[in-house]
């Protein structure tokens, strides 16, 4: 028989377009579950770390708002004491900041703040033709910031310190001494290929649409042990911060390559940890010994331990900058402030010499907290840079504070805006004694005024 016209055979069902439209929802309901139970990434340090720890700071639902909206937040009615509106600490320099609720005072600022710095391993250039062999092969570790990286500013920093309910419920058995508490810091960062593509869905599926893949880094909070040192490979090492070098401790083992081609970094990239026993002495505008009662210090500040910002003057100065399509409106973060209050007249902090912050109808805390106002904040370019999206607009508000804010007879064609401070203490004979607390709704109440003029380093 002639089968030449015949149809041939199927091996199996036939499955059209609608049946295999079918099956790919299926599997895409059968698998969704799971990828969100377990996402196709590994657990993260910072996961892992939250079964025995808490994170510091606010959960974003108790946030402020104000800090990053002066314009719609709530604000004081007009003759209404000044109050603390919210506090920050930036555990890293440059990179973002915590927002809290409460903080302990030190001599060297706020609790945890400014404790590290990136630096960068700088070679002298151009040298001269009769530079000796010791100068062209001198280098030195110089610290950077937004000005010269401004991804740095989204650079995510959190610390996690031992919680006991955590560490009870787990079973974990004795409790981590608070020398255990950690900082990571986050960045985002996509490998090549299949492992990248996964991080990217697991980050989908774990964070959100927007989110983005991340690698962290995790560093001891405390000042290691000269054991630690050894065992981890830290060496202590001379870092510039503007004019002053201090020896520090260098935990550049602890980086990642990634870190650095993610910020920009060409030099050898560095992260240092303040030494307690090496910190920056204060002089200039600061209280002297005899009238604060010890030696005023600071760890990575720039000059002095804290930062005050006044809301009502950041609205008043807001208002006189040229907006555009980047710069929408002035974000207060943009000004890495420690203390942010609201209520007071616009710049008025400025005739501030001695103010405490009493406790509030609604604040913990019952104690005082006393500060010395040292002097004016001269501002740089880092405003410029948006703290959300580590973009640097190419003039604002640098040229608005030069503009209208040129005020401080020791730091002309400058501007400035916030106020440098020095916590006071009642008892200052030993260093266990030299703390005190600051909390938001805190009232405050001036002490002492009087004029200031800026005294350059």
């Amino acid at each position: 028989m002639d089968d030449q016209g015949s149809v041939p055979l199927r091996s199996g069902p036939a499955i059209d377009a609608a049946g295999l439209f079918l099956l790919l929802i299926t599997l895409a309901v059968f698998l969704l579950p799971i990828f969100l139970l377990f996402p196709p990434t590994p657990p993260s340090r910072s996961d892992a770390i939250l079964q025995t720890h808490s994170r510091l700071g606010l959960q974003d639902s108790e946030k402020s708002g104000l800090a990053s909206s002066p314009g719609s937040g709530p604000r004081q009615p007009k003759g209404a004491q000044a109050t603390i509106q919210s506090l920050f600490i930036y555990p890293v320099k440059s990179c973002k900041g915590i927002e809290l609720k409460r903080s302990k005072v030190l001599p060297t600022g706020l609790e945890f703040d400014r404790l590290f710095t990136f630096a960068q391993l700088k070679s002298p250039f151009p040298l001269g033709l009769d530079s000796s062999e010791a100068e062209q092969t001198r280098h030195e570790w110089e610290f950077i910031t937004q000005r010269q990286f401004p991804l740095l500013a989204t650079v995510q920093v959190d610390i996690y310190l031992p919680d006991i309910s955590k560490s009870r419920a787990t079973g974990v058995g004795s409790i981590a001494p608070s020398s255990d508490a950690f900082l990571i810091l986050r960045f985002p960062w996509q490998e090549a290929g299949l492992r990248g593509t996964l991080a990217w869905v697991g980050a989908k599926f774990a964070r959100g649409r927007n989110a983005l893949p991340e690698k962290e880094v995790m560093l001891p909070v405390a000042f290691p042990s000269e054991d630690e040192i050894k065992q981890r490979d830290y060496k202590y090492e001379d870092v510039k911060i503007w004019k002053d070098t201090i020896t520090a401790l260098n935990l550049e083992t602890e980086l990642p390559r990634e870190l650095r081609l993610y910020l920009g970094v060409s030099n050898r990239l560095g992260i240092f940890r303040i030494d307690p026993a090496r910190l920056r002495q204060v002089h200039r505008c600061a209280p002297t010994k005899a009238d604060a009662g010890y030696q005023p210090v600071t760890g990575f500040q720039d000059a002095y331990p804290l930062h005050l910002l006044n809301l009502s003057s950041v609205r008043d100065f807001s208002d006189k900058v040229e907006k555009d399509a980047i710069l929408k409106t002035l974000d207060p973060r943009r000004f890495r402030a420690n203390i942010l209050i609201d209520g007071a007249d616009a710049y008025d902090e400025e005739n501030w010499k001695t103010i405490c912050f009493k406790p509030g109808p609604r604040t913990s805390r019952r104690e005082n907290s006393k500060f010395h106002v040292s002097c004016r904040t001269v501002r740089c370019k880092l405003p410029n840079v948006d703290p959300d999206t580590g973009y640097r607009h190419p003039v604002e508000p640098d040229r608005s504070l030069r503009k209208f804010r040129d005020v401080d007879e020791g730091a002309k064609l400058k501007g400035c805006l916030g106020m440098q401070m020095t916590p006071l203490f009642d008892k200052s004979d030993s260093p266990d004694d030299m703390e005190s607390w600051v909390e938001v709704g805190m009232p405050v109440e001036v002490l002492e005024r009087g004029t200031h003029i800026y005294l350059k380093q």
